[in-house]
C-alpha cells in the first residue's frame, strides 16, 4: 500500500510536487516535476496496486461561475484561519475543459469517488485546512510567496511546517536535503522549490489518514459537484487555539514566578546540605507551548485542555552528581513544597527491563503559586537525554538508521547507569577515608583546605558544594577565626553529636552544613548577627532554639 500526495500546478510551466509514503508512514520518494508525462512516470511504480493518491488541485468542477459548494462549506468552517479555498469554476479557462487533477487520475487509472472502497483511488485534498488541524495551528503558516512578506519569514515559517510535518512523517535523506536546501536559501524563488514538495507530503498524510482513520476525515460538496478531503475540524481545536492565546497573556508572570521556583528550591536544598551541581528554570515560551499543545497522536490532539493538561509550563531542573543525591534532593522538596504527582522515569524504565531516559520528575505546589515540574537527575543522566532529545526531537535520525540508533542510545543508557554506580561506589569509599593532611597553624582559611579538614571532621558527612566552602570560609573570616587550629577549638568545645541529636536530619546532610550549625551553636547570636547572615537571620533563630532544646 502506498500513499501518494500531488501538490499539482495547474499548468506544466509550474512545479507539481511529488510525494510517497509507504505502508507504515515512511516517506520514500520526494520529487519536483513538470508536465503531465513526468507526473505519471513517477507515480506509476507506487500506483500500479492498493494506494490512495491525495492530490492538491479541483478534480471535479461543474458549475459555470463563482465557487463550488464544497468551497463555500469549506471555507465556512477554516477562514477564520484564513485556510479557505479559492473559486473554481468552468468559467476559468484552465477549467473549461476539464481539470488536469482528472486527467492525471485517468491517465493512472484512479477512482475518484471519495466513497469508493477501490483499492486504487485519488480524492481531492487542501494542504492548508490540513495542517490547521493536524498541528492545531491558530492561522495558516505563511510560506508562499505573497505581497508583503519577506523571504526571512517565509523561510522561518516553511522550517517551522517542516518541523511539524517530521513529528507525523520520519524524514529520509531526500527530506533532510530538501530542508538543508530551504534553511541554506537566500532568495525567494529557492524557497518556491521546495514548498510545492512540502506540500505534497502533507496530500500523502491526508492520503494515509483516508486509508487508516476515515472517520477522522470531512468530506466537502459532493463527486457529482466537487468535494475536498481534510482532517476533521473537532471542537478540542478551537480550545486548544484559545489555550494558546491564553498562555500569551500568562507567561510574562510565569516568568517571574519560575525566578521564584528556582530561588525557593536552591535555598530549600542549601539549607539542608544536599550537594548538587546546579538548579535552573523557566517558564515555557509561547512557542513551545503552542507546539507541545499542537502534539497529535495518530492524528487527533494530544491535549484536549493544554492549559491544566500541560504541567511543565513552570519547570525546575536540579542536577545532581550521583544518584543517591536524586533520592534526597526528592525528599527535602517533599519536605518542603507539597508534592502533587512524584514519578521515577527511570524505575519505570528498568521495571520494563529496558535502558534509556532517567528522571526523577516532580509536580509541585507553593503557597498560590502555580505548579511547577522538577526534574531530578544526575548529570550524566542529563547528558543522555539532551543529546537523545536533541536528536530524536529535531528528527535527523535516518529511518534507515533508526533500529541501530535505538541500539546505541540503549547501550549508552546502560553504560552511563554503570558509571553512575561506580561514581556512588567511589563516594561512598572516599567518605570517611584518609584526606591530606592541612597546616592547621597557617594563617588564613583556604576553602580547597577548609573541605579536607572538613572531611576529617565529619567522616560520615556528604560532600558539599565548592562554592558552599568558600561562602563558610568567608562566615569564618567575620568571626576572626584565622586559622583551621583556632576552629578546631571552637569545635571542640561543642557536642557534635548532640547537635545531630537536636537536628534530627532527615537526610545526611553535607559537611558545610554540619559545620554551619557547630558555629550556631559555639557561637550563638554572634554568628546569627553576622553581616553574612544577614539573608537569614529567622531561619537561623529558628535552628538556634532547636539547638538549645
Amino acid at each position: 500500500m502506498f500513499y501518494v500526495g500531488v501538490d499539482l500546478a495547474w499548468g506544466e510551466k509550474q512545479r507539481t510536487g511529488l510525494a510517497v509514503l509507504d505502508a507504515d508512514g515512511h516517506l520514500v520518494h520526494l520529487s519536483s516535476v513538470h508536465t503531465d508525462a513526468e507526473i505519471v512516470d513517477t507515480l506509476a511504480p507506487y500506483t500500479e496496486d492498493a494506494c490512495i493518491v491525495g492530490i492538491d488541485a479541483p478534480l471535479i468542477v461543474a458549475n459555470a461561475t463563482g465557487s463550488r459548494q464544497a468551497e463555500k462549506d469549506l471555507n465556512a468552517d477554516f477562514h477564520r484561519f484564513e485556510a479557505g479555498a479559492h473559486p473554481s469554476n468552468t468559467g476559468k479557462p484552465e477549467f473549461a475543459a476539464g481539470t488536469r487533477g482528472a486527467r492525471i487520475c485517468r491517465q493512472l487509472q484512479l477512482d475518484m469517488d471519495p466513497r469508493s472502497g477501490r483499492q486504487r483511488r485519488a480524492i481531492e485534498v487542501y494542504p492548508h485546512p490540513a495542517t490547521i488541524v493536524l498541528f492545531n495551528l491558530a492561522k495558516t503558516l505563511k510560506y508562499k510567496s505573497k505581497p508583503g512578506r519577506t523571504f526571512e519569514s517565509m523561510q522561518a515559517e516553511l522550517l517551522r511546517l517542516m518541523d511539524h510535518l517530521e513529528r507525523l512523517v520520519p524524514p529520509d535523506p531526500t527530506w533532510r536535503a530538501l530542508r538543508t536546501q530551504v534553511a541554506t536559501a537566500s532568495r525567494k524563488s529557492e524557497l518556491g522549490r521546495a514548498e510545492d514538495q512540502v506540500d505534497a507530503v502533507v496530500c500523502a498524510y491526508v492520503a494515509l489518514m483516508a486509508h487508516r482513520w476515515p472517520k477522522r476525515l470531512t468530506t466537502y460538496g459532493s463527486f457529482e459537484q466537487g468535494y475536498i478531503v481534510t482532517p476533521t475540524l473537532l471542537d478540542t481545536h478551537g480550545a486548544i487555539r484559545r489555550a494558546v492565546e491564553e498562555y500569551a497573556v500568562r507567561q510574562p508572570g510565569l516568568v517571574a514566578v519560575a525566578e521564584e521556583y528556582v530561588a525557593l528550591v536552591t535555598s530549600i536544598l542549601d539549607e539542608a546540605g544536599i550537594n548538587y551541581l546546579s538548579v535552573t528554570g523557566r517558564a515555557k515560551s509561547v512557542a513551545s507551548f503552542e507546539a507541545k499543545a499542537a502534539r497529535t497522536v495518530d492524528g487527533l490532539p494530544a491535549y484536549t485542555d493544554p492549559l491544566v493538561e500541560i504541567g511543565d509550563q513552570i519547570g525546575v531542573r536540579v542536577i545532581t552528581y550521583v544518584r543517591a543525591d536524586v533520592a534526597a534532593v526528592a525528599e527535602v522538596l517533599g519536605s518542603q513544597l507539597r508534592i502533587l504527582d512524584d514519578r521515577d522515569l527511570g524505575h519505570e524504565t528498568a521495571s520494563e527491563g529496558r535502558f534509556g531516559y532517567a528522571s526523577r520528575h516532580l509536580q509541585v505546589a507553593h503557597d498560590d503559586d502555580p505548579v511547577a515540574q522538577v526534574q531530578v537527575r544526575t548529570v550524566l543522566q542529563h547528558a543522555w537525554a539532551e543529546f537523545e532529545h536533541d536528536i530524536r526531537y529535531k528528527g535527523s535520525v535516518p529511518a534507515e538508521h533508526a533500529r541501530d540508533f535505538d541500539r546505541r542510545f540503549t547501550l549508552a543508557a546502560g553504560l552511563l547507569e554503570l558509571a553512575d554506580q561506580e561514581f556512588t561506589t567511589i563516594r561512598e569509599r572516599l567518605r570517611g577515608g584518609a584526606v591530606e593532611d592541612v597546616e592547621a597553624g597557617a594563617e588564613g582559611i583556604n576553602p580547597r583546605e577548609l573541605a579536607a579538614y572538613l572531611a576529617a571532621q565529619y567522616a560520615d558527612a556528604e560532600w558539599s558544594r565548592p562554592d558552599h566552602y568558600e561562602w563558610i570560609a568567608a562566615l569564618l573570616h567575620e568571626l576572626g577565626v584565622g586559622t583551621l587550629a583556632e576552629l578546631g577549638e571552637a569545635l571542640a568545645a561543642i557536642d557534635a553529636d548532640g547537635i545531630v541529636a537536636q537536628m534530627e536530619y532527615k537526610y545526611p546532610p553535607g559537611a558545610v552544613r554540619r559545620l554551619d550549625d557547630a558555629l550556631l551553636a559555639a557561637y550563638g547570636e554572634r554568628y546569627v548577627e553576622l553581616p553574612g547572615n544577614a539573608h537569614r537571620v529567622p531561619l537561623l533563630t529558628a535552628r538556634l532554639e532547636r539547638i538549645r532544646g
